[in-house]
């Protein structure tokens, strides 16, 4: 049994916006954990708050009851140890930077010294398909390109855990695939822990070890599915798999039940 503590922990999280005049509740109470090296996505119906969770968990917002804890400690702000990747990579990118710099910039104000920051830009630049491209500037290159800089900045950060809200949403879908193969290579590369908000049930089988389930609002865990597909995976013989299908079924099927539970109250 893994008696090691989890990295990430979500305890009674709940949320609702509004304090003088409380709007309606988003998130009812949350619990679940994500322990180290582990891929966890969190899925459910649209507008059921997995951002407004994300927000929560990166402490961009405090929740309005619960607690998350950052290796044992409150998350009360944004952690120096966290690091996340937007859905929108041209605003999270500086475009008067280059490439290289752009990946170098969190790294500016961290004891390391200068040459230790150049091996980690190389690296991460090289670990991502960018090897080349250190010299570009971000409106030079492709969406699909810009979030793969974006990824490279968060890897060289070394976080205890990356947050990805929807990273690949506004990409096509051979550049979406290729960005899922990515990720896998790299948290197997770098050995990352990695909370990944999506709205597609394949992307989340494919690329979990585990699956958050989500109701519609007010929002609770509804099941937390364990992935077990061989790796490496690829996108042919890995979704052809019965325990894939299986398994985006059945998650399939805990949406369409919390959408039907929704639209009956």
């Amino acid at each position: 049994m893994n008696t090691e503590q989890p990295v990430l922990q979500v305890m009674g999280v709940g949320h609702r916006y509004g304090t003088t005049q409380p709007g309606p509740v988003v998130l009812e109470r949350l619990d679940f954990d994500v322990r180290r090296g582990e891929f966890v996505s969190l899925v459910g119906p649209s507008g059921c708050g997995k951002s407004t969770l994300l927000r929560c968990v990166s402490g961009l917002m405090l929740p309005s009851q619960g607690s998350v804890l950052l290796s044992g400690k409150e998350i009360k702000g944004v952690p120096s140890t966290l690091a996340m990747v937007f859905q929108d990579y041209n605003r999270s990118l500086y475009p008067w930077m280059s490439v290289a710099r752009n990946v170098e910039f969190p790294l500016l104000d961290s004891a390391i010294s200068a040459a230790e920051r150049r091996s980690r830009v190389s690296g991460c630049l090289e670990a991502v398909g960018l090897g080349k491209d250190g010299g570009k500037y971000p409106w030079q290159l492709s969406g699909g390109m810009q979030q793969r800089v974006a990824i490279a900045r968060a890897i060289a950060y070394r976080p205890e855990i990356l947050l990805m809200d929807e990273p690949f949403a506004s990409l096509d879908a051979q550049t979406r695939a290729d960005l899922e193969d990515l990720m896998l290579t790299i948290q197997g590369q770098f050995g990352m822990t990695i909370l990944f908000v999506t709205h597609d049930i394949d992307e989340s089988v494919y690329l979990s070890d585990r699956v958050v389930v989500l109701s519609a609002t007010p929002t609770v865990v509804q099941e937390q599915i364990n992935i077990n597909l061989p790796k490496p995976r690829d996108q042919i013989s890995t979704r052809s798999l019965p325990e894939f299908v299986e398994a985006r079924t059945k998650i399939a099927g805990l949406i369409s039940k919390a959408k039907a539970l929704a639209a009956q109250r």
